[in-house]
């Protein structure tokens, strides 16, 4: 986008459970550009009209009761791909893929990976490895390029509680680590880290054991953008505002803002 914009993802677990919420807080924010994980729902009965009230261009990738992804944008994209460009298709609807602007975005909910070992985890990695061969192939570096979403990965100590008593668990293993660190490797930073050196800055935190009043979480959506946008990124926000209302998801929205170029 050749002015400035503001953009924020947010999994939501389950968009017709928490249709309300999100609509009170895109009503409030505006942000130019909402990129939704989890949607859980088909796209037949994707509740478009109240997002179009708003303002916005309504994209869904769907499916009935598990991941989903819906990109809501002010400006009309000039092109939108769901799921992996080529191959075989997805066994889930992870993938959100628009061009806004000029701007490449991708919303992605990443397989969770289950636990280490397991076809789930295979899974997982070859997934990471198939979206940076997409990336290498459609996309350039120097281009204005977005990746967001529910990464399922903490990028490193920082992002949570105890690493040593995450040894052996996803989320935070060697291997996932090393994979992110692949994708990333064609040209993307975090967006958050530019602003915020700080540990225990969490996204998500599991519903039980009280653990968001403990601040027992893990950073698990990100933004990442190339090299032009990157520099051209002001803030990214954590809102935990949501997880205070009745029934949250237990993701709270993370907002990014950049300027002009």
């Amino acid at each position: 986008m050749n002015r400035p914009f503001t953009l924020l993802t947010w999994n939501v677990n389950g968009i017709r459970a928490r249709l309300d919420d999100v609509l009170s807080f895109l009503a409030e924010k505006s942000p130019d550009v909402a990129c939704l994980q989890e949607t859980k729902c088909e796209d037949k009965v994707f509740p478009r009209v109240p997002f179009a009230e708003l303002g916005y261009t309504v994209h869904i990738h769907g499916a009935k009761g598990y991941a989903g992804v819906a990109t809501l944008s002010k400006v009309k994209p000039t092109e939108v791909v769901l799921g992996f460009r080529g191959g075989d298709a997805d066994s889930a609807c992870r993938i959100l893929n628009t061009e806004i602007d000029g701007l490449r975005l991708y919303n992605l909910y990443v397989p969770n990976g289950t636990a280490l070992g397991t076809e789930a985890f295979t899974y997982k990695l070859a997934w990471l490895a198939r979206l940076k061969a997409e990336l290498a192939e459609h996309c350039s570096p120097a281009a204005p390029v977005i990746l967001c979403g529910d990464f399922n990965i903490a990028p490193d100590e920082r992002d949570v509680v105890d690493p040593r008593a995450l040894v052996g668990s996803t989320h935070f293993s060697p291997e996932e680590h090393a994979a992110l660190r692949e994708l990333l490797a064609f040209g993307l930073q975090d967006c958050f880290r530019k602003h915020d050196d700080r540990p225990g800055q969490y996204t998500w935190w599991d519903y039980r054991r009280a653990d968001f009043d403990r601040n027992r979480g893990m950073r698990i959506d990100h933004v990442y953008a190339s090299a032009p946008l990157y520099a051209r990124c002001e803030s990214v926000v954590h809102d935990k505002t949501p997880r205070g209302w009745d029934a949250p998801s237990d993701h709270i929205p993370v907002i990014a803002s950049f300027g002009g170029p």
